[in-house]
């Protein structure tokens, strides 16, 4: 995306309480910068209320006070910079984070609440229980799916495939790092994707494919959903190489050679996330996945992820 193109859509400011800066890595990111004592205030409001991770579990309103205690010190406009950031098909995403005021995992649980039900309502996860998920990625592991095996790429896809639920939004956050080498964010918006128009215009562009989910994911349902669908006259995907099951090997033969070309389209981005950081993403039209690790017993990474709908504006 070329420079004029962020200018002309910019969303670029800075007010007393943050700062909307164009991010390092990628023209179609955002960084936003909050004041130290912004985060400061509002992590000590949290906790003179009596805000805790349990009661934000328990008690849903509560995800919304949070909210309200972020804009009392922001300002309401934040909540609109970031709807429009996330709505916005030239970015639709962004990276901030918690700038060192804090290291408790507790707190960036609340504050990533507190950002989330700005844009939205988070769907229930049922992989935990819970309207969020933490999970580890260690030198060692059992799972059924990509999501925590460390050594191996885990490939470019979108979330919500396999429940009948919009997902219209995603946030991950990286809670913990040790002994870590490689683990990258890959990120791919899908108008920098070079073959999009030859995949989405293909036959079976809007063949609805099954998806199951497996066992560790704790979903039942199947679902037929298709690949690529138009939102404002605009193509967005919907895709994860593990769980749909194709009839035909034609069938079969498109969605490897699509899965092949946005793994090796020029565009990805690998994204460099340091601990008390998250990046949000409109799960619409960004593609997500993670890089290999290097080998290293000691490895220790756990991330949160947020997940779900946006708002009825």
């Amino acid at each position: 995306m070329s420079t004029e193109v962020m200018q002309e859509n910019s969303l670029l400011k800075k007010t007393n309480s943050y700062e909307v800066k164009e991010h390092p890595q990628s023209k179609r990111l955002y960084h936003i910068d909050i004041e130290r004592g912004v985060i400061k205030a509002f992590l000590d409001r949290a906790k003179e209320e009596g805000m805790t991770v349990q009661h934000l579990e328990y008690t849903p309103y509560a995800r919304r006070i949070a909210s309200d205690y972020l804009l009392e010190l922001t300002g309401n406009d934040f909540q609109h910079t970031l709807r429009d950031i996330i709505h916005d098909r030239e970015t639709g995403g962004f990276t901030t984070g918690l700038r060192d005021v804090t290291l408790e995992k507790d707190d960036y649980v609340i504050f990533a609440t507190a950002l989330t039900h700005l844009v939205g309502t988070p769907n229930f996860d049922a992989m935990t229980g819970k309207y969020y998920a933490r999970f580890t990625v260690n030198h060692t592991d059992s799972s059924d799916s990509y999501l925590r095996q460390a050594y191996r790429l885990f490939t470019l896809h979108t979330d919500g495939t396999f429940v009948d639920e919009p997902t219209d939004w995603l946030l991950m956050m990286k809670m913990t790092e040790e002994n870590a080498i490689g683990g990258e964010s890959r990120l791919l918006h899908l108008d920098d994707w070079e073959e999009l128009k030859k995949f989405s215009s293909h036959p079976l562009a809007t063949h609805k494919f099954t998806y199951r989910a497996p066992k560790s994911k704790n979903v039942d349902q199947e679902v037929q959903r298709a690949t690529f669908f138009n939102e404002q006259n605009k193509p967005c995907i919907c895709y994860i190489d593990q769980f749909v099951y194709p009839d035909t090997i034609e069938e079969a033969k498109y969605l490897k050679e699509l899965s092949d070309s946005m793994e090796n389209d020029k565009s990805l981005i690998e994204l460099k996330l340091p601990v008390g950081d998250l990046v949000m993403l409109n799960n619409l039209f960004w593609l997500h996945g993670r890089a290999a690790f290097e080998v290293d017993p000691k490895l220790n990474r756990e991330l949160m992820r947020q997940r779900g709908r946006f708002a009825e504006i």
